[in-house]
């Protein structure tokens, strides 16, 4: 079998695989691991499912990575941009089998792509003077995208608390300040943003239950020697009385450390390790609250969101830098009891706590939630947005079918597969919902001759809806770079013409 049609089988599997999740009325896939304790994972995150598939065929392999890619860029489109990749490629191999060379398909889907990315930057929206209005397209841009997730039910709900999260960053993309949290238990309904920090841990005996105007110590370091630590080394003693001497030793280096600790002028010390019960005790007494064993990220997060940083010694307390909030107490969530850190130094972080039904559900909630934010911080950045529902790629279409007919040779009729391509998105949305779509896309088609029409597919209704009137919204930056990526992956596959299975290395034997 020839390389072209490999790559195009491929290709074209993982594009049939994922495409029945694409759209508002997209199914999840349940992923269950072949490991050890057969693990679930109920997804239509794009992403999340390519990323767990073993595959084989190297052409599937580039779909896999152009959809993680879109995953770390922009956060969401992961399931559009595989899917039009195989679109393309599936157009592509019917051109091949027409005896049109690669080369040719290549240049007339370069010549395409130019086109629509244009007709694209013609048609954005751009509301970022004016603040109310920015925040509409926000929220549009959020329901837009969290209605083809689990939280659809809900989505107006947690497009709120997506905007609210994101527009407290004020403009940065680094989604580390906002914590999401999960928590079983409650429905989706009782998820709440919280502004401050979030530790999910709880309080110590007799440590104080809330502290004001804290100044906080992040370290990372043992505070657990109650035990000899003479790690291979014998000891020998002639007596029990010297074994004490040894422990009040141990126990005489450990107030030492905890001395030179409370020298820091701290109300609360944070460690990522064990604290035990001597260190905690003195602790105690000089009315400091001790937390230990504080997750990694948790940890690495409250020292970005205080101002701290992590400290491992403590000899010169002038050159560690403390954390800092304005209050500190143990709040309530369901069962568990949790530390809140509020009036953090970076005043723009946040924890958005998610409850469910089972874990499962929280997982996903997670990943949609995330593919929010993740849209909506891109989009405060660059505020060019596009309407939605099939939209755009009607648009698109419609434009690099005029270019196919003004171009001569056979490069129009990559031109025109590259148009089919991109029509084939609403065609899957309008599919996935139940739909006749072979009859919605012509009346689609038919409506977007008119100059400025903003129909695309009304998936409640079934019918052609106007974009505008419904406020279904995406962003200007997810679509190109579903165009750019999705372009060049093909591109990449299609110049393939051999498939070349190498040896593996051989180990030189070294004597």
């Amino acid at each position: 079998m020839s390389a072209h049609q490999a790559s195009c089988i491929g290709a074209m599997a993982i594009a049939d695989l994922i495409e029945t999740t694409l759209g508002p009325k997209g199914m999840d896939k349940i992923l269950q691991s072949t490991g050890r304790g057969r693990n679930v994972t109920v997804t239509n995150d794009g992403a999340t499912i390519l990323k767990s598939l073993h595959i084989d065929n190297p052409a599937a392999k580039v779909l896999v990575d152009i959809s993680k890619v879109q995953d770390d860029e922009v956060g969401d489109g992961t399931t559009s941009v595989a899917v039009l990749a195989g679109e393309l490629l599936k157009e592509a191999e019917k051109l091949i089998n027409m005896k049109i060379h690669p080369m040719t398909i290549i240049a007339g889907y370069r010549m395409a792509l130019e086109c629509a990315r244009d007709t694209l930057l013609q048609k954005t929206m751009d509301n970022k003077e004016n603040t109310d209005k920015f925040r509409t397209d926000l929220m549009n841009i959020a329901m837009t995208t969290l209605s083809s997730k689990i939280l659809s039910q809900d989505k107006e709900y947690f497009a709120e608390l997506a905007v609210d999260a994101v527009l407290r960053l004020k403009g940065s993309t680094n989604l580390e300040s906002i914590q999401i949290l999960k928590k079983p238990g409650g429905s989706l309904k009782d998820s709440f943003l919280d502004e401050g920090f979030i530790l999910d841990k709880k309080i110590g005996i007799g440590q104080p239950k809330r502290i004001e105007n804290a100044n906080i110590l992040v370290a990372n370091t043992a505070m657990d020697t109650d035990k000899v630590k003479i790690y291979g080394a014998r000891v020998r003693v002639d007596s029990m009385s010297k074994v004490a001497d040894i422990e009040a030793a141990e126990k005489h280096k450990m107030r030492e450390k905890v001395l030179k600790i409370i020298a820091h002028g701290i109300n609360c010390f944070v460690n990522r390790q064990l604290i035990y019960n001597f260190p905690e005790e003195l602790f105690a007494d000089a009315g400091i609250l001790a937390i230990e064993h504080a997750d990694f990220e948790g940890i690495e997060r409250l020292a970005l969101v205080t101002g701290g940083e992590i400290a491992s010694t403590f000899d010169n307390p002038e050159s560690v830098k403390l954390g800092h909030c304005k209050v500190i107490e143990e709040i309530m969530i369901g069962e568990d009891r949790l530390i809140h850190f509020s009036g953090v130094a970076m005043g723009q972080a946040c924890t958005i706590v998610l409850r469910g039904a089972s874990e499962h559900v929280l997982d996903e909630a997670e990943r949609s939630l995330h593919d929010a934010l993740c849209v909506l911080s891109q989009t405060v950045n660059d505020t060019r947005v596009l309407f939605g529902g099939g939209w755009p790629e009607m648009v698109m279409a419609k434009e690099v079918d005029e270019l196919a007919r003004k171009t001569p040779g056979k490069k129009s009729h990559a031109i025109d597969a590259f148009s089919r391509a991109l029509q084939a998105i609403p065609t899957i949305i309008a599919d996935n919902a139940g739909l006749d779509s072979a009859e919605l896309i012509s009346q689609l088609r038919a409506v977007h001759h008119k100059e400025n029409c903003t129909a695309g597919i009304d998936v409640i209704t079934g019918t052609v809806g106007d974009m505008q009137k419904l406020g279904i919204q995406e962003s200007f930056k997810v679509k190109q770079a579903i165009l750019l990526s999705a372009t060049e992956a093909a591109e990449m596959i299609l110049r393939v013409d051999e498939i070349i299975t190498c040896a593996p290395r051989r180990r030189e034997d070294r004597m």
